[in-house]
């Protein structure tokens, strides 16, 4: 799948999101789109990656695999990867409405 391939709701909650903290964020969870069938799949495992991240007891060796260059602030990204997952509860909750 792309990311071409994502609802507007989606691609805003995730990509978007990502973006506005930084295009490395964003590339990574673009990656994880062409890994997955649909929608579905990309939005369960962005928020299993995401939780597993913030379990991560070593953050620095993490966000070395994520970003290049220069490191973003150790609170920016968990703040960023905190409001990702916020995001996809919100998207859950608005998908059970309709």
């Amino acid at each position: 799948m792309d990311t071409d391939d994502l609802s507007d709701e989606t691609y805003e909650a995730v990509i978007l999101t990502a973006e506005e903290f930084n295009h490395d964020l964003t590339l990574w969870f673009a990656l994880l789109a062409s890994k997955c069938a649909n929608e579905e799949e990309y939005l369960s495992k962005t928020e299993q990656t995401i939780k597993l991240w913030l379990k991560n007891k070593n953050m620095d060796n993490l966000m070395d695999e994520i970003f290049f260059g220069d490191l973003p602030g150790k609170k920016g990204f968990k703040d960023a990867i905190s409001n990702i997952l916020k995001n996809i509860e919100n998207l859950k909750h608005a998908n059970q409405k309709t």
